[in-house]
């Protein structure tokens, strides 16, 4: 009769422990689903547009390079993270700041502009530029909003796989420095696109 008590009571112990286990499991994972559902947005979000192009980095065609791109504003501000891969645990290398014209070119002069920037036109006629994981109709849609813009690329330099702190300005493969003229006249445009109606 003892031992009949002890078995019933360990049997009991037994479902109270897995019940409380249980618990304890269901408490720790419906945490973790509320904490990730809660999780407050960062400004790493949303980079989430996927573009290969090549550049011109110190006179050496390289790439396509992986830009991973948020649109910051819709005149556009758009900026790209950019990878030498997909790869998940691929270094950042570059970063470009990609502008509408009508902001841009009313506010660097001609010098400033054929050393630093390119016009992202000439690369989506050119067929460099390739959008990435959305569909055909859509991609068509960044491209063409793209080509509105200009674009400055900051490529960080590596001794190896450690950085060196040494920035140097990456170009587009087709850019092409405008001359004063037709560069007075982008300015003009801009600066009528950007008047008030």
């Amino acid at each position: 009769m003892e031992m009949a008590k002890f078995r019933r009571a360990a049997q009991l112990m037994t479902v109270v422990a897995c019940v409380l286990m249980g618990g304890t499991w269901i408490l720790q994972d419906s945490k973790a689903k509320q904490a990730s559902s809660n999780q407050t947005a960062t400004p790493a979000d949303g980079y989430t547009v996927h573009v290969t192009a090549p550049h011109n980095v110190n006179g050496h065609i390289m790439g396509p390079y992986h830009h991973f791109c948020k649109v910051m504003k819709s005149h556009p501000v758009i900026v790209c993270q950019i990878y030498d891969s997909a790869n998940p645990n691929d270094m950042l290398t570059q970063v470009e700041f990609i502008i509408a014209k009508k902001l841009v070119r009313p506010a660097v002069s001609l010098n400033d502009w054929n050393r630093l920037w390119h016009d992202h036109a000439v690369e989506v006629a050119g067929g460099r530029v390739q959008v990435l994981d959305l569909p055909p109709d859509k991609a068509k849609e960044v491209a063409d909003l793209v080509a509105t813009t200009d674009g400055i690329i900051y490529s960080f330099q590596f001794d190896g796989k450690v950085p060196n702190g040494k920035v140097v300005m990456a170009q587009a493969v087709g850019h092409r420095p405008l001359t004063a003229k037709e560069f007075e006249q982008s300015r003009e445009q801009a600066l009528a696109a950007n008047a008030p109606r």
